[in-house]
């Protein structure tokens, strides 16, 4: 195996150390994932061998299997066949191809937070390699299920309102006057591995693509393992469902206006920006 500091592709830090030793486990964003995290993160500034190793390590402890049923490894980006499509490789294999980089590390630390969903990705996504090949362009299925796995965000809400408010571009109703609702009614899970590379550094015009969660009000009561789980088992489903992935739309959601996610937020004029909080199409045509 050819281990070396630096991959080429999306995604690549210029010094990969340096990219890790910034991770702020504090941040909301970050801090579901921060007990695997920090180790993960400790490995990665040792060495591309090490963070190898670790994410291994706790894939045997797991037993965790890819979309063919394939007991989950990590191998080093070189190691990926010449010609061979990332997605499909993986599905007939178990390995996923890791590059030394924030992107890749995070899509790993996926694999472990939300198994079923990884795994329903990645089944349809070699689906849809069987049927079309590696072409040009993905296909729109491809393309809905790439955006979700890179951008994605969960928004696990028991109140339709809340709901309809963030369909709608109603940033003031979700975001300002109930902001007391979330926790209790509404929540979100970073989920895109893009995403949380880009929110090392957030900027407030940084926005992730909603997937809305419908979950029964008892959610708020279970301790975050089982919501996490939950939300694994629904979003999973729902995304082998090839007539729902079809229809479904995201919801675009600036991630620094989520209550509690920023400090500046705390201001009701924080949310009168609107190159970020955007009325809308569908608002504009309402």
């Amino acid at each position: 195996m050819q281990v070396q500091d630096a991959g080429q592709g999306e995604g690549q830090q210029a010094g990969p150390q340096a990219g890790f030793a910034v991770i702020d486990w504090s941040k909301p964003w970050f801090a579901p994932f921060a007990g695997r995290g920090r180790r993960w993160q400790q490995a990665a500034l040792t060495s591309y061998a090490a963070l190898l190793a670790e994410m291994n390590a706790d894939a045997a402890v797991m037993r965790q299997t890819t979309g063919r049923g394939q007991r989950l490894a990590f191998i080093a980006q070189d190691d990926l066949p010449p010609g061979a499509a990332y997605e499909a490789h993986i599905a007939s294999t178990g390995c996923v191809p890791t590059r030394h980089n924030l992107h890749d590390f995070f899509n790993g630390s996926m694999w472990f937070a939300f198994p079923r969903i990884k795994a329903a990705l990645n089944a349809r996504q070699s689906a849809a390699i069987d049927v079309l090949g590696v072409g040009p362009t993905r296909g729109g299925v491809r393309d809905a299920l790439t955006l979700f796995d890179e951008n994605a965000l969960l928004f696990a809400c028991a109140d339709p309102a809340l709901s309809a408010a963030l369909r709608g571009f109603d940033w003031r109703t979700l975001l300002v006057t109930r902001r007391e609702a979330w926790g209790s009614s509404c929540e979100v899970r970073c989920f895109g591995h893009a995403l949380l590379e880009k929110l090392i550094a957030p900027f407030k015009a940084c926005t992730g693509h909603a997937w809305i969660v419908d979950v029964p009000p008892s959610y708020f009561e279970w301790n975050a393992a089982a919501r996490d789980a939950w939300l694994d088992e629904s979003v999973s489903a729902a995304l082998l469902d090839t007539d729902a992935l079809a229809s479904r739309m995201f919801a675009p959601l600036p991630v620094l206006g989520i209550p509690g996610w920023w400090p500046e937020n705390d201001a009701p004029v924080f949310y009168d920006d609107a190159s970020v909080f955007r009325a809308g199409r569908r608002s504009r045509l309402a």
